[in-house]
């Protein structure tokens, strides 16, 4: 049976938050926290791995120490919004690095992209040279953040 929201139990909440909260806890340290036993919190980790539900772990990097901590918002008009055309803007988006996140919306524009770069520089190259090259797009505003308050989570 595949897993959805409506067949999560507490015990699949409860290691979905601590997993969240700490993706390297080891499956002891895991079951401990939930209140099971090691080998069904391990049963249900592999059910939740390969019903999807876990998508995969990470690695958390701190941005500023990285030489990423330049953020922009932007937001994406396109000049067509055909199925073709939004195929096609979404293939050649997820070839940019930069661009962190990205969401159709709904909107008076089209897309709002999360880029993250070096600086202003390296932003406005990835603007001229990425960005503005990506199919159909017919305009561009850009927003950037002064600060971050809240990043991650679930």
């Amino acid at each position: 049976m595949q897993t959805d929201q409506s067949t999560l139990d507490r015990f699949d909440r409860a290691i979905l938050d601590v997993l969240s909260a700490e993706g390297r806890i080891s499956v002891t340290d895991l079951a401990g926290r939930i209140g099971l036993t090691k080998t069904p919190t391990q049963a249900r980790l592999r059910r939740l791995e390969r019903d999807g539900v876990i998508t995969g772990y990470r690695a958390m990097l701190d941005p500023i120490r990285i030489g990423r901590d330049h953020v922009a918002f932007v937001e994406v008009k396109l000049s067509d919004t055909r199925e073709a055309a939004l195929d096609a803007f979404n293939r050649a988006v997820r070839r940019v690095p930069e661009i962190e996140q990205c969401h159709m919306v709904a909107a008076p524009f089209d897309y709002l992209l999360k880029v993250r770069c070096r600086d202003m520089a390296a932003y406005r190259r990835v603007l001229a040279e990425d960005i503005s090259t990506l199919p159909h797009v017919a305009n561009t505003s850009t927003y950037v953040a002064m600060q971050t308050v809240k990043e991650g989570g679930v």
